[in-house]
């Protein structure tokens, strides 16, 4: 009995793509927002790159890792925040992976403060809209709370937004 339970598991683990277990790379990111008359889309594989869902807190592997950076996804970890300031305009940021077909992995939301130009990450809680998602990607454990943005994503979002919002205003950059 035991032989042909070895064997049944063994089959299954055979059946089962080995996608299913891996971490996909990020392969497209969409920011939505009330003041945006678009979505912005990035798609280029060199800036997607440094936007990994499957980084920061709450995160592990296994064999030979390196320490954690403190500044990864899009977040500053090492930052959290117990409030940030209010009346800013909020994007949703939706990050895509290709497992083996394209879907929605993980959305947070991003805002920017232009007075004291920094941006802030917040993570949807418990009784919020994308937390399921969320967390049947990859429970971070900072869910419900914000954090300051890392500056690598500041220099990708507030160009691109600056940008369509110039656009939808009819000017030019």
């Amino acid at each position: 009995m035991k032989r042909l339970l070895s064997v049944l598991v063994l089959l299954l683990l055979i059946a089962i793509p080995a996608v299913l277990f891996a971490k996909a790379e990020t392969s497209k990111i969409i920011i939505k927002g009330a003041d945006l008359s678009a979505p912005i889309e990035i798609t280029d594989p060199k800036t997607l790159a440094n936007f990994f869902v499957w980084t920061g807190t709450g995160t592990s592997c296994t064999g030979a890792c390196s320490m954690p950076s403190t500044e990864s996804f899009i977040v500053d970890w090492s930052q959290p925040l117990a409030d940030h300031p209010s009346g800013l305009h909020r994007y949703e940021v939706s990050f895509y992976a290709k497992m083996p077909d394209e879907r929605l992995i993980y959305v947070v939301f991003y805002e920017y403060d232009p007075a004291t130009e920094h941006g802030y990450v917040y993570f949807p809680g418990r009784t919020e809209e994308w937390y399921r998602l969320n967390v049947s990607t990859i429970f971070h454990g900072v869910e419900g709370k914000w954090f300051r943005a890392w500056s690598a994503w500041e220099g990708v979002a507030r160009p691109l937004i600056a940008g369509a919002n110039a656009l939808r205003r009819g000017t030019r950059c």
